[in-house]
């Protein structure tokens, strides 16, 4: 065994290192997002506000409502999945109540 772990390490030694930088649009995505994060820090930070209001951050953090609905859409999936999942604990009644508002949506 211990000949497998010293050739292992031979062999991530011989390995090319290929680093990664960011290209311009990467790094003002960055800081874009970094910009967001911080006004949304500072806003939950504040003593003074005794709820949180996400329409405030959306109408006053220039971009977060735009980099929200590209989040939903890229996680559409997986919000997909979750309601799959969730369906077997529901009601039959709420059921009912979806399978209604799905008509409706598609007419």
């Amino acid at each position: 065994m211990p000949r497998k772990s010293i050739q292992n390490n031979e062999e991530s030694n011989n390995e090319e290192i290929v680093q990664i930088t960011p290209d311009d649009q990467n790094k003002e995505e960055v800081k874009n997002l970094t910009r967001m994060l911080a006004f949304v820090l500072d806003y939950l930070s504040d003593e003074n506000n005794e709820e949180i209001d996400i329409g405030y951050l959306f109408d006053k953090t220039e971009g977060l409502r735009e980099w929200w609905n590209q989040y939903q859409e890229r996680n559409r999936k997986k919000i997909e999945e979750e309601i799959r999942e969730s369906l077997s604990e529901l009601s039959l009644e709420e059921l009912n109540r979806i399978r209604q508002q799905l008509k409706e949506k598609q007419n």
